[in-house]
């Protein structure tokens, strides 16, 4: 039931079954179906079947369950961990106590049922779209039709008249509680499995393009570069699926050595032989983020280590290099949401 594996950097993990993912050790970055995520510390990740995960660095110790399908979807209210509507399904194990025992437990007769239920409460106790249950019940059933009919070019309207609302304006209950519109998530669907087909396989564009429902490839092609910003082809060469590039391991490893004292992008250009201009936009594609935001990471996570060292945050300020202990107090503040001393008043407490 629990594996413990060292992934190997930049290979691409298939999810076959619905699986928790949780880092025990290492640093870095993740990326599941095409997004890199550096904020995963302190999270259980769930991933259903279908999707991917790459390990950025080459550090990492996971540990996972994997739950056969009859148990997950036995209670539909499972759905919520892994089926995912603009971001990870997660939750943070470092608040839940009931968590944290399931996953210290090792032995093989821990009851799989049991273990999701703790899961599934502790998700509906974070409620990350300030929703009641009936509201997550037709935004869940809204996914799932979205999951099976996403390559028939379904309106809005037959994707609402497809699903039970019980008098819920589905469209609005979407736009209030996800952010996005109907007609954005389920065009998001689509392009990810664009993506897929395109980087995992060797089907020529035309033949994904009338998989995924398209008429014209030459359409497909302009729709799939509007939103990506490259071609197919070009997307394809750029995942580079096959050979592993080290990039990203890289400039990680170069922030983790000096974001303390440099936070300058000519710096870690220097350092990679690449003009300023040239890491930013490398930056860009691989990472799908920015050189600040990977150094403004790497300052948050070493101030939470040594906040749980019990350091002060006047010793703190000057590990990092702010001028003044208020300055690096305003910069936690503005990044996390919480002061340092709430921040390890939590962690105490917990």
């Amino acid at each position: 039931m629990f594996i413990q594996f060292t992934p190997e950097i930049n290979k691409v993990y298939f999810v076959n079954q619905y699986t928790l993912f949780q880092v025990l050790s290492g640093n870095g970055g993740l990326q599941v179906d095409f997004r890199n995520y550096f904020d995963w510390q302190n999270k259980a990740i769930f991933l259903e079947k279908g999707q991917y995960i790459k390990f950025l660095s080459d550090n990492f110790l996971i540990q996972k369950i994997e739950f056969p399908d009859e148990t997950v979807f036995r209670n539909k209210e499972f759905r919520v961990l892994f089926k995912h509507l603009i971001s990870l399904g997660y939750i943070n194990f470092d608040e839940s106590n009931s968590f944290q025992k399931i996953t210290n437990q090792i032995e093989p007769d821990v009851e799989i049922d049991r273990i999701i239920d703790v899961f599934a409460e502790q998700w509906y106790y974070q409620n990350p779209f300030q929703a009641n249950k009936e509201e997550y019940r037709v935004i869940f059933d809204t996914k799932d039709v979205i999951d099976t009919q996403y390559s028939s070019n379904i309106n809005n309207r037959e994707l609402t008249a497809l699903i039970d609302e019980n008098g819920y304006n589905i469209q609005s209950l979407i736009k209030s509680k996800i952010g996005i519109s109907l007609k954005s998530l389920l065009s998001g669907k689509k392009l990810l499995e664009s993506k897929k087909e395109i980087a995992f396989t060797d089907k020529s564009i035309k033949e994904i393009s009338y998989d995924l429902g398209y008429n014209d490839p030459a359409y497909f092609t302009r729709v799939f570069k509007n939103n990506v910003g490259r071609n197919p082809i070009e997307f394809r060469e750029n995942f580079d699926y096959q050979n592993r590039d080290l990039f990203s391991q890289n400039i990680i490893e170069l922030l983790q050595q000096y974001h303390t004292k440099e936070r300058t992008l000519d710096f870690y250009a220097s350092k990679m032989n690449l003009s300023p201009k040239a890491l930013s936009k490398k930056v860009k594609e691989k990472m799908q983020t920015s050189l600040g935001k990977l150094i403004r990471h790497e300052m948050i996570n070493t101030s939470k280590s040594l906040l749980a060292k019990n350091l002060t945050v006047k010793e703190i300020s000057l590990e990092l290099g702010f001028e003044e202990p208020n300055h690096f107090s305003n910069f936690f503040r503005h990044y996390t949401g919480e002061s340092p001393s709430h921040f390890k008043h939590k962690k105490y407490k917990n």
